[in-house]
């Protein structure tokens, strides 16, 4: 299989110059609570970027989009700016920005350096405080523009709120297209706000369940292109592929380790059981984690390693447990009703988020990880599959609407769902770690 993705070049990162007499105390302007609700999102003024012809409207425009769909903040209208920035390195007049509520100011410029490469500056100002409070460029080439922009922004997301931002990422997923009796299932892989898709499989055989590794280059994914599913490993920059085992039965939802160095999954064995093994890609060797008559699936490791959340029937119905790594100390820790499905551990290790289906509703929801303080941020028709963006503070999945699955986000007070554009039908989602 050839690369189909354009590598990644580096993009060079330099702070820029404080042109105020003294910069602000390192502090968030915005304070993220998860238990405490709703939060007002921020007035922020984002200009042009000056120069580069269009380029620098569609930075900006990329940039505000970002901030925006994050719920924390709301990107104030052009049309009510006062002041207009002609060089985005002077000063700017804080009143004007004051008097249309602009708590926040981002100012930027794009040039073209001899090189060829593409310079972008910006810089973010407390309007009240009078201030600047932190600018930086960027060189890149013309291929990495948009990647530009959404360093911007979460730059500024950081600045602003004390947490790293997640908008320089990728989702991978399956693309479907066709009639639904007859679907056809690519690998497909684009940008967090639904830009640049690109396939990654030509759809000759149905693909499922595509997971990242934190070595960021690299997806296990399940196929059926030999009758029955196999798991393969993908390098997605050099198109390399490599099937991970050929194990008897059928195999189910791998994901990595943390480290990258495994592969888990649930196994279906001749007996009819289903149960928990973890690879090692090194060596290839397997080890059985879970020895049940129950169905045992869907596992996922906490950030640090050294437990597994998976969903067993031993109970009667489908239930969250938690165990050890090393299979040890398996325990129940969902009691709700209904059926829980896909958990996934947060990044953070704080949350495990889960499917849930009950009285003919499915819900995205999270709970702590010892089960405790269980609530549901989403509820449809045929909604599951929920994947973390990196900084664990919003959640994708995919929802089955109008003849077909699409891509959905929400946060974590459940009160900021957007829609995620994609050309066809996308279920499966699975968000990458911060690019690099």
């Amino acid at each position: 299989m050839k690369s189909i993705l354009k590598p990644l070049l580096m993009i060079v990162a330099m702070a820029l110059g404080m042109t105020a007499a003294a910069t602000l105390p390192a502090r968030a302007l915005v304070e993220l609570n998860v238990n405490k609700g709703n939060v007002e999102p921020l007035p922020i003024a984002i200009t042009d970027f000056q120069g580069g012809d269009a380029l620098g409207a569609e930075i900006s425009g990329i940039v505000s989009a970002d901030l925006k769909r994050s719920g924390l903040f709301a990107p104030i209208d052009k049309s009510a700016f006062i002041e207009k920035i002609s060089n985005p390195d002077a000063t700017p007049r804080f009143e004007d920005w004051k008097v249309i509520n602009a708590q926040a100011l981002v100012t930027g410029s794009v040039s073209k350096e001899a090189d060829g490469r593409v310079r972008a500056q910006y810089r973010l100002w407390d309007t009240f405080a009078g201030q600047q409070m932190s600018g930086e460029q960027f060189f890149a080439n013309d291929a990495n523009t948009r990647r530009v922009a959404h360093i911007i922004a979460d730059a500024i997301y950081e600045r602003l709120t004390g947490e790293k931002g997640y908008f320089d990422t990728r989702v991978v997923f399956i693309d479907e297209s066709g009639a639904k009796n007859a679907r056809k299932k690519r690998l497909a892989i684009m940008d967090q706000d639904g830009a640049n898709i690109r396939y990654l499989s030509d759809g000759r055989s149905i693909v499922l369940t595509p997971r990242f590794s934190p070595n960021r280059q690299e997806i296990t994914y399940m196929s059926y292109e030999s009758g029955q599913p196999k798991v393969y490993l993908l390098q997605i920059e050099t198109g390399q592929r490599e099937l991970v085992g050929d194990f008897p039965g059928m195999t189910f939802a791998p994901r990595f380790s943390p480290d990258g160095q495994k592969v888990i999954m649930s196994l279906l064995r001749e007996d009819g059981n289903s149960n928990i093994f973890a690879m090692d890609l090194r060596s290839r060797s397997t080890t059985r984690l879970t020895n049940s008559t129950a169905i045992d699936t869907s596992p996922s490791y906490s950030p640090d390693g050294s437990k597994v959340v998976f969903t067993s029937d031993r109970g009667g119905r489908a239930q969250i447990y938690v165990m050890g790594a090393d299979g040890s100390g398996q325990t129940r820790i969902s009691f709700g009703d209904g059926v829980y499905s896909t958990p996934v551990w947060s990044p953070r290790g704080d949350l495990i988020a889960f499917t849930k289906q009950t009285a003919g509703e499915f819900q995205i929801g999270v709970m702590r990880v010892d089960g405790s303080g269980e609530r549901i941020l989403s509820t449809g028709f045929q909604q599951e599959g929920p994947t973390w963006a990196p900084n664990g503070r919003v959640l994708m999945f995919f929802r089955d609407s109008a003849g077909g699955p699409k891509l959905v986000s929400v946060d974590l007070t459940g009160r900021n769902e957007q829609s995620i554009p994609t050309a066809n039908f996308a279920s499966d989602p699975a968000w990458s770690p911060l690019l690099e």
